[in-house]
């Protein structure tokens, strides 16, 4: 292992884990980390034998997190792990990223960070006690055309913003939702493992967290209206949310996991008083950009027309397709960065800060529509000190 490389360990993750491939691929596209070891799994055996898959050394290969520590915390600091990614289910990412930030270790966590904002904002002020460095995969933040539409509205391209709209529409819950058996098997169905909302924890904060990452505003409020569709089933699986933002904006987040036949169907557009921006995500190439009495531009990446974020986010020559992989892998450049402490530009990575943002969303959504389709304050985590 050369000695330049990051020396990355992984919680969960193992054989059957699809985010975990996500995350070992981006980790490895940028040519900065390596990985070491971890656990994998809940079960030893499997966990071995998935290291083994890999190459890795089997003693770098713990029973669980607490293993993990103390077995790396044995070692000469320079052969230990530095950062540690968190790939589990939704209500283990606290207590996980708590003992770490505790132990030292920079830490890259899947969404959402924590059951509740008030378990994120305890995590933000360890990562200031402790000094490490988190990254949350808000994945989509990585592609190079969402930067784009960043830059090009922070530099006024579009005017004074008027209008903001966020969807993201899946359906891949509609085939189980129906039978009542089939649903009791869905852990993102469990409130003791998903947490506190389903559809809006899953993927709408995705598209909140999209809006305040392209825009720069900040949501003040929100008016949310969720469906569970039926009376047993504790989670939401579909809604939407009107949102206010600080400056008198409005906008709205729309998301579902029974939009029947959907799959990944994330979109922004952004509407300005001079102009527009619009992106969607299962056509990441191209940024279109809308302008009264003129023809619709499209931005795509790899030219030199892009902006400074934008060029150093894109790997291939312009006409080869990025993806997913390549939006991971920013993401984990970015934090490789701040790691090493080297400058990077802002929004190389969401960080803890964003996700305080996104659990305060989640839970003023559900406050909303338990309280009656009320509008329900987000208050500024810099408010509540």
């Amino acid at each position: 292992m050369s000695q330049n490389k990051i020396k990355l360990g992984m919680i969960g993750g193992g054989s059957s884990s699809f985010i975990g491939v996500v995350h070992r691929i981006a980790a490895y596209m940028g040519e900065k980390y390596s990985l070491v070891g971890g656990a994998f799994d809940t079960d030893h055996q499997k966990a071995l034998d998935f290291a083994s898959t890999l190459d890795l050394d089997l003693s770098r290969c713990y029973a669980n997190i607490d293993a993990f520590i103390d077995g790396e915390n044995d070692l000469p600091k320079p052969e230990r792990i530095e950062v540690v990614v968190i790939v589990t289910p939704n209500f283990l990412h606290y207590a996980m990223a708590k003992q770490l930030i505790e132990a030292g270790f920079h830490v890259i966590c899947e969404k959402p960070i924590t059951n509740t904002a008030d378990e994120a904002i305890e995590l933000e002020q360890l990562v200031t006690k402790h000094k490490v460095v988190f990254a949350l995969t808000h994945t989509y933040t990585g592609y190079p055309m969402v930067r784009q539409m960043k830059t090009m509205i922070a530099e006024g391209m579009i005017g004074d913003i008027q209008k903001v709209d966020a969807q993201y529409y899946q359906g891949w819950i509609n085939p189980v939702i129906h039978d009542k058996e089939k649903r009791k098997g869905v852990w993102r169905l469990d409130p003791e493992k998903a947490g506190q909302s389903c559809c809006m924890g899953d993927i709408g904060v995705h598209a909140f967290n999209m809006i305040e990452y392209t825009t720069g505003l900040k949501t003040t409020k929100v008016l949310s209206d969720l469906n569970t569709l039926y009376d047993d089933n504790a989670l939401d699986i579909d809604g939407t949310a009107l949102l206010r933002f600080e400056n008198g904006v409005r906008g709205m987040v729309r998301a579902s996991q029974i939009a029947t036949g959907e799959e990944n169907n994330l979109k922004i557009a952004v509407y300005g008083r001079t102009g527009a921006l619009k992106w969607e995500q299962e056509n990441p190439n191209f940024l279109y950009f809308l302008q009264e009495d003129k023809p619709v531009q499209v931005f795509k990446p790899g030219h030199v027309y892009n902006s400074d974020f934008a060029k150093e986010s894109t790997k291939m020559a312009p006409g080869h397709p990025e993806g997913i992989f390549d939006s991971m892998a920013n993401i984990y450049n970015g934090a490789a960065k701040a790691i090493r402490g080297e400058e990077y530009k802002k929004g190389a990575f969401p960080t803890i800060h964003d996700g305080v943002r996104g659990m305060k969303f989640i839970e003023a959504v559900l406050a909303s529509t338990q309280n009656g389709n009320s509008w329900t304050e987000i208050v500024d985590e810099h408010e509540d000190n």
